[in-house]
């Protein structure tokens, strides 16, 4: 028997360790992240038996270290689900801190709403149920961090309102950008049903990491996320308060940067 191998047998068995390496990675980690509060554990729970996505637990972890090094006083969360991470965004944000949350889909809403209602943390967040597209433009002021989990095809359409809303030095993060592998993929190789989302997340990422205004790293964390910090030459770091006030709060583009490298050390952190 030969003992040969081609080049093309290599780079399959290179791909194939590559998607086990994929796979034994997450399972690693997850196996020492630290549990949720006790809510939020139900909360998951019943959104799944519900079919109502939550983030993965990769981004979950992320947030947590994100809003202890950022703390940022005003949030927008575009895609509320079923509540669980504008809950998770209030139990790690400051007791000043106030979130608005947009929920297009009536029954989401709802169930939301009820988990607002019970968690301790709750009256941080202020549930607005319609069309982002058409909520974005009635909101005033401007917001030190914004968190996109809505439909995908909808970011780029999204993205001047949520731009006018983001303060200079602000961060945006859009969750679930790399389609489960599809945006690597050729136009054809993508479902059918599934070229309109795979088009316009194209266009998305294309323009996010082209505008000139934007500091942009595309993470991959979960199903991937785009993490934005717009430009300010003249910030000393990300402030804000609910009343306009400015307090320094540290670099935020340094921020951004060391949380994916501060964030595998969460599960050592407090647990909630």
């Amino acid at each position: 028997m030969s003992c040969h191998i081609t080049v093309g047998q290599a780079v399959n068995r290179k791909e194939e360790y590559s998607v086990l390496q994929d796979e034994r990675i997450v399972t690693f980690i997850r196996s020492m992240d630290t549990k949720n509060s006790e809510v939020l554990e139900r909360i998951e729970r019943e959104s799944v038996e519900m079919g109502v996505p939550i983030i993965r637990p990769e981004m979950q972890s992320f947030l947590r270290v994100f809003l202890e090094l950022v703390r940022p006083a005003r949030i927008l969360e575009v895609g509320t689900g079923s509540g669980f991470s504008a809950l998770l965004m209030a139990e790690y944000s400051g007791a000043g801190c106030r979130i608005v949350t947009i929920e297009a889909d009536r029954r989401r809403a709802a169930a939301a709403a009820c988990n607002l209602a019970v968690h301790p943390d709750g009256e941080k967040v202020r549930l607005l149920e319609g069309d982002a597209g058409s909520i974005l433009p009635t909101l005033d002021g401007t917001f030190d961090f914004i968190f996109m989990d809505a439909a995908k095809a909808q970011y780029i359409h999204f993205l001047p309102e949520v731009l006018r809303l983001l303060r200079a030095g602000g961060v945006l993060i859009s969750d679930n950008v790399l389609q489960e592998g599809d945006i690597l993929e050729s136009h054809y190789a993508v479902e059918r049903r599934n070229r309109t989302i795979y088009k316009r997340m194209r266009e998305y990422l294309l323009t996010i990491k082209t505008m000139p205004e934007l500091v942009t790293s595309i993470v991959p964390i979960g199903d991937g996320a785009a993490v934005n910090v717009r430009r300010d030459t003249g910030m000393k770091g990300l402030s804000g308060s609910a009343d306009g006030e400015t307090e320094d709060r540290g670099g935020a583009a340094d921020a951004v940067v060391n949380v994916a490298d501060r964030s595998a050390d969460e599960a050592e952190g407090k647990s909630e």
